[in-house]
């Protein structure tokens, strides 16, 4: 018997483990604002807004694990931080930001998609 799927489950496994990083919500926000150039920890929390202290250190601990950030410190007193995305968080940005142009433009399409499905399926 042959099997259905054609796909390497490695490959797949792989996939799924990128996608988890780079599919967050937070993830794409701080991405977005670090394409601007490098930021200081309160910087990004303030730009990106509603996000957490521990939420914020959480996704770019992850982002520098995954290399998508580097993280300077610098010897002043109080000693300052910055993050800044390396080239492979630049290559990421390409899509992220399409991703994010996307959703904007078709936020309405969506939302009518699921007016009209949630409509046909609370009659049925």
């Amino acid at each position: 018997m042959k099997p259905r799927h054609l796909h390497n489950t490695e490959d797949c496994r792989a996939v799924s483990d990128i996608l988890q990083r780079v599919g967050d919500k937070w993830t794409v926000l701080v991405v977005s604002r670090l394409g601007d150039g490098p930021m200081r920890f309160n910087e990004l929390r303030h730009i990106i807004g509603g996000i957490s202290q521990k939420m914020l250190t959480t996704t770019l601990r992850g982002l520098e694990r995954d290399g998508f950030v580097t993280r300077t410190v610098f010897p002043t007193i109080p000693p300052r931080v910055d993050y800044e995305l390396t080239d492979l968080g630049h290559e990421l940005l390409v899509p992220v930001t399409a991703l994010g142009e996307w959703a904007r433009k078709n936020t309405a399409r969506v939302t009518e998609a699921r007016m009209k499905f949630d409509l046909a399926n609370a009659k049925a």
